[in-house]
């Protein structure tokens, strides 16, 4: 393999130029095996190839050397080109710098000349337009117009620019010498104003826009300009409002308008400011004032509706309207028009907003209570009310007769969406109406009418009418509908909390009505939970005065002592499937009722009272030894219904109990041990010996020296 300096390149791999090497190389790679391989061989083709290799280093020495004097020559050569073009620069430089001062020269000796000219030139130039009008003047003076300049039409242009000066020189006039031109020139010059505006006002109706522009700039200069804008607005709008939307006709009027104004009048952001105002005051005010007056005093919703619409459509309007040039301070212009419109109405809409709020959620509650043909009863006032009150608070005493809402819970989600969605309508026209600074107190008012409402006439009064109708403890049969009530109850506040975050909070966030309203939805949110809560204590009294109930009329004495001991059915008594099914409905009934932490709140309560009412029920019978058994899968099954509460204090309860009724029956000698066991060790030793005394053999067997 011959060496060359391609060999070399990169990237280059010196262990693979060897192994290339040796595999060329006959005899010196694994071809052929063992046997094949000739190393003197491969050692002569390695020396020979060091050679070639010693040769070409030395060729490719020789050419860098040739090659780095070459450019050691070219770096001569180069350097002496760039000193020599500097040379050239700084030259080019100095003619540079002297043709600067010789221009600058001539340029001062210019201007002074044309200043000199101009002096010269001004007053000959202010003399020639003096004589000029002096002669125009002397025409007015003796009553005949010869010039051409007044009698061609088609000088115009040039006739008003010339009367718009004699007019101005004329005033200077004194009135008693030149009283006669000073009518003359005064006579023409309206004389052409007048022109001026019946042409500018054909070329308008004609969409000559570049006549209407040489038109609007030469009466610039005149007084009746004004009367041109005004003649301008007035034909932009014929024609434009075809449609029953005076906002959508508006705002098309307007854009059309702004691309117009520029290419015709100097000032068109003042045009286009005046032409906005006079739409204000007269399109959209009569516009106003025609929806909102005929429902005013007839109908005050669709008044308030309507004046929340046209005031939305008319800051939506001024928000597209922004988007033109009307000068420096547009946002205020606009502001000020709106005002203009409105101010009438927006004085006075935070009463009529309250009284027809008011008026209206005490019509949607009246309605409710009329269709339940329910008489709404008078809630007692007063400090005899709040002493009956405090009474049935710290006693849950039921104060008063109970009366039968034949399970009515006085609480409709219909009524509560609609008295939401009222005012959920007027907390928006609240935001968009009021002034800034009043929103949050209007806010507050509003959701003080809902509290009164919802809270106070329609949720309290339903938890009035429900404590009233939860019977006494000892009621026999008695339904129990006060859980539905706080069911619904429960489901209200969740709309009434999701409201006052949703729509009132974003009110008064950031002002001190905040706390105002918190502290007085905390206040609600107390006054009803201390009902609520007497409610299901009451109601939880009056579920295991039923269980007492059915226990007291189902459970015998022989049940538990019967007169043959051995024809006994050991499965749980008649009275124990009674109450077991009692308690499986009620705490269904519960779960269905209640959310959240609330449902094992009253599940523990509810079941450490059954547990009590089992316990207490239990101690009053005596037990032979198959009673004892008896009592035993009673308790069992007491257990098996006290899983359906899913709450370990109550479970644990009645695992206790169960291992006391095991006291009924365990052999006499096995009673200590027993006693000493997991379950009861850590119970008080009077209720351990309380319950054996329960047993019929108590005092023939003695068992009473266990405990002594």
């Amino acid at each position: 393999m011959a060496a060359t300096a391609q060999l070399f390149e990169e990237p280059f791999d010196a262990d693979e130029y060897i192994e290339r090497l040796a595999w060329r190389t006959p005899g010196g790679g694994s071809k052929g095996g063992a046997e094949a391989f000739d190393p003197k061989r491969l050692l002569e083709e390695f020396e020979n190839h060091i050679e070639e290799l010693k040769q070409l280093d030395e060729r490719i020495q020789r050419r860098v050397e040739k090659l780095e004097q070459q450019c050691h020559r070219e770096a001569k050569e180069f350097a002496r080109k760039v000193q020599d073009l500097q040379r050239s620069n700084q030259v080019a430089f100095q003619h540079f710098q002297e043709l600067d001062e010789h221009i600058s020269y001539v340029a001062t000796k210019v201007c002074h000349l044309g200043d000199q000219l101009e002096g010269v030139n001004t007053p000959r130039q202010r003399a020639v337009e003096a004589q000029r009008l002096m002669t125009y003047f002397n025409e007015f003076l003796d009553g005949e117009l010869r010039s051409d300049v007044f009698n061609n039409p088609d000088k115009i242009k040039e006739a008003a620019d010339i009367i718009q000066k004699l007019h101005l020189i004329a005033q200077e006039l004194p009135f008693d010498r030149f009283a006669d031109v000073k009518a003359k020139i005064a006579s023409k010059y309206h004389d052409l104003e007048r022109q001026l505006i019946q042409e500018f006002t054909a070329a308008q109706r004609r969409g000559e826009i570049g006549r209407m522009r040489e038109v609007a700039a030469v009466l610039l200069h005149f007084k009746g300009y004004a009367h041109c804008v005004d003649v301008y607005i007035k034909q932009c709008q014929e024609g434009a409002y075809v449609r029953t939307d005076v906002f959508e006709d508006t705002a098309v009027l307007c854009q059309r308008v702004n691309k117009q104004v520029g290419e015709v009048f100097c000032s068109p952001e003042t045009v286009m400011a005046k032409l906005i105002q006079n739409i204000f005051e007269n399109k959209l005010q009569t516009h106003v004032r025609e929806k909102l007056e005929e429902t005013r005093r007839s109908d005050s919703e669709q008044y308030l509706k309507n004046l929340y619409d046209l005031y939305t459509r008319t800051t939506g309007l001024a928000t597209k309207l922004t988007e033109f040039n009307l000068g420096s301070d547009k946002h205020t212009f606009l502001s000020k028009l709106i005002k203009n419109i409105f101010s009438s109405h927006l004085e006075s809409y935070m009463d009529m907003e309250r009284e027809y709020l008011r008026t209206r959620s005490a019509m949607i509650l009246q309605r409710y209570y009329d269709s339940k043909n329910h008489q709404k009863r008078p809630l007692g006032t007063g400090s005899i009310q709040e002493l009956k009150e405090r009474i049935r608070q710290r006693t849950n005493l039921p104060l008063g007769p109970s009366i039968d809402t034949h399970g009515e819970t006085f609480l409709s989600q219909e009524v509560v969406v609609n008295l939401l969605q009222e005012t959920r309508h007027a907390f928006e026209r609240c935001h968009r109406l009021s002034d800034p600074s009043d929103l949050p107190r209007n806010a507050f008012s509003i959701f003080l009418l809902l509290v009164e409402h919802l809270c106070v006439d329609h949720i309290d009064y339903a938890l009035e009418i429900g404590l009233s109708a939860i019977p006494s403890a000892d009621a026999k049969n008695a339904n129990l509908y006060f859980l539905d009530v706080v069911q619904q109850a429960n489901t209200i506040f969740h709309l009434f909390d999701k409201q006052f975050n949703d729509h009132l909070m974003p009110l008064i966030s950031s002002s001190p009505k905040l706390t105002e309203c918190l502290h007085k939805k905390k206040e609600v949110i107390e006054q009803m939970e201390v009902k609520l809560d007497t409610g299901i204590d009451r109601t939880l009294n009056c579920m295991v005065g039923q269980m007492k109930y059915i226990l007291t009329t189902e459970q015998k004495k022989t049940d538990f002592k019967p007169e043959d001991e051995n024809n006994v059915n050991i499965q749980y008594t008649t009275a124990c499937s009674k109450v077991c099914a009692y308690v499986s409905k009620q705490v269904e009934k519960v779960r269905q009722s209640m959310d959240g932490k609330n449902v094992d709140t009253v599940l523990t309560e509810l079941g450490v009272r059954f547990h009590r009412l089992i316990h207490e029920h239990l101690q009053q019978f005596s037990y032979s030894s198959m009673g004892g058994m008896l009592a035993i899968c009673d308790v069992a099954e007491y257990r098996r219904s006290a899983k359906d509460f899913r709450v370990p204090l109550v479970l644990q309860l009645f695992d206790t109990l169960h291992a006391l009724c095991n006291l009924l029956v365990v052999a006499a000698d096995n009673l200590k041990q027993v006693c000493s066991g997991e379950q009861l060790t850590n119970l008080d030793r009077n209720l351990l010996h309380a319950f054996v005394q329960l047993r019929a053999d108590y005092r023939s067997s003695r068992l009473g020296r266990h405990f002594s």
